[in-house]
């Protein structure tokens, strides 16, 4: 079959880092293709050589077997090539059809002016060509971030796309939404319309694409059809070793009965309504439940952001008022929230700061501070939690997801917190860093920390926990111990089908 598109022997280099080495990767017509790799082998730049925004080194590109130079976004749309990011660029204000023919509107009759209705009526044709039903007329500020994914692709589609790149895009959709995007994604392969499907989601691969080409340290290691491959073969090839993709179960008997944290009643409504909830020294206690659960606002509560407007908090037997993230810190909790680029990180600044900014006083004396201490400190902790970087200096913005996770992470170590909250601790990440990341929960843990963990990938909470709470509609529907503990059991809880109001026993 003719190829839609060829990247020959793409090389990229930049200062001490050698990004791409010799990487082909072809595209066949109307196929869905993933894209897999650890964060930092080199996807990313792939991706921006084939949109036109970084310029390769050398190798050679082919556009239907004509070769071509993509030097720009617009050059790389001439051709019929959109990408799609994490990070949506659609404009909130803006109606559906507005966004969908943002820049190219049609023109109408009156010099300077818009074809609204033509602008709808064609708006209106490519969403039923993708057996979609989006309010046209409605700001995409109101719609789910599953709908306005879809109308991305569909202004990728308004622009005459033939090879439509996605990149994480169900990092943050529900199970539900995730299900309709590739159903989306099924509709346009059987249009003809080529995909590039980047995810770290193995169930995803399997479910959606027909072939997989995987990258390690910037070199493709191979190409292969999906159906030939299985999950531990895909791992196998991007970190080059085996790796088990949760760890084994730890040892319960370990954790202690000494109650760390006992919550009754808390309430903050409309989100939490009577929550009541025990956590021991030591103890990885899981949370699920589906989107909107009140997880995340449980989490907000207990650390001081959205404060608790009745209920009573105990820590180590001593009773508390938690009105800010400030007097949480103090009494030593510590929180890596679900949005590390918006909520936990400064990206402008080097990986130093970063990891001591939190307890400056510790490296003052007469309001100076002693840098050799705070790399040392830094230093330790990036050998520690093994952050790939080519140095102290280097800029957050510039690490992986995986390694940029590690840095909130460290933190919260160098201020030895006693619980220590984790909300989707490994969202957007690679398997390899994963691994590491749930290791070091479990090394934690044994070692007295108490971890509060909130996942939505039912595998890793079932995997990684001692204990899971299950949320609904902002109440505790039921604990499960490890033993107990389901998909189905949980989706019964999460659902509202059961509950089950007892503490599990450990």
């Amino acid at each position: 079959m003719k190829s839609l598109l060829r990247m020959e022997q793409i090389d990229k280099k930049f200062p001490g880092v050698h990004a791409l080495q010799a990487v082909s990767l072809e595209i066949l017509p109307g196929e869905i293709h993933a894209l897999v790799g650890e964060n930092g082998a080199g996807k990313s730049t792939l991706i921006k050589i084939l949109c036109g925004a970084l310029a390769k080194d050398t190798g050679t590109i082919f556009w239907e077997d004509d070769e071509v130079e993509i030097n720009s976004p617009a050059s790389a749309a001439e051709l019929g090539i959109a990408v799609i990011y994490q990070e949506l660029t659609l404009v909130p204000a803006l109606d559906v059809g507005q966004n969908i023919y943002l820049g190219r509107e049609p023109a109408g009759k009156i010099p300077g002016t818009v074809n609204w209705s033509q602008l709808y009526q064609d708006a209106d044709e490519l969403l039923q060509r993708l057996q979609l039903n989006l309010p046209l007329r409605t700001p995409v500020e109101q719609l789910t971030v599953a709908q306005q994914q879809m109308v991305e692709v569909t202004r990728a589609l308004s622009m005459a796309a033939r090879l439509i790149v996605m990149d994480e895009p169900t990092s943050a959709l529900t199970e539900r939404e995730t299900e309709l995007l590739l159903a989306r994604m099924r509709v346009l392969r059987e249009q003809g319309v080529s995909i590039i499907f980047i995810s770290h989601r193995m169930e995803e691969i399997f479910a959606i694409t027909d072939r997989v080409t995987v990258l390690r340290d910037g070199a493709v290691i191979g190409t292969e059809p999906t159906s030939a491959l299985d999950e531990d073969r895909i791992v196998q090839m991007m970190v080059g070793r085996d790796l088990k993709l949760l760890p084994e179960a730890r040892d319960t008997a370990t954790i202690s009965e000494e109650i760390l944290l006992e919550v009754v009643g808390l309430s903050r409504k409309p989100q939490l309504h009577a929550v009541d909830l025990t956590l021991r020294r030591g103890e990885i206690v899981g949370f699920a439940g589906l989107v909107g659960a009140g997880r995340s606002n449980l989490a907000e509560t207990l650390f001081g952001i959205t404060p608790a407007e009745t209920g009573v908090i105990t820590l180590a037997g001593e009773r508390v008022t938690i009105k800010s993230p400030q007097e949480a810190i103090a009494l030593g909790l510590g929180f890596v929230p679900e949005d590390r680029k918006r909520q936990g990180l400064f990206l402008q600044m080097a990986i130093t700061p970063n990891i001591v900014i939190s307890e400056l006083p510790r490296y003052s004396r007469a309001s100076v501070l002693n840098f050799r201490l705070m790399r040392e400190v830094a230093q330790d902790l990036v050998d520690r939690l093994r952050i790939r970087t080519p140095g102290l200096q280097q800029r957050v913005e510039n690490l992986s997801g995986g390694n940029q996770q590690k840095v909130v992470i460290a933190r919260w170590l160098t201020m030895k917190p006693r619980l220590l909250i984790l909300d989707e601790p490994t969202r957007g990440i690679d398997v390899g860093a994963k691994a590491e990341i749930h290791e070091l929960i479990q090394r934690l843990a044994n070692q007295g920390m108490t971890i509060l963990m909130i996942s939505s990938e039912l595998p890793e909470v079932l995997g990684i926990s001692d204990r899971i709470v299950v949320m609904r509609e902002g109440r505790i529907m039921g604990e499960l111990s490890r033993a107990e503990a389901t998909e189905d059991a949980i989706m019964r809880l999460a659902a509202g089908v059961e509950t089950a109001t007892k503490e599990a026993t450990l």
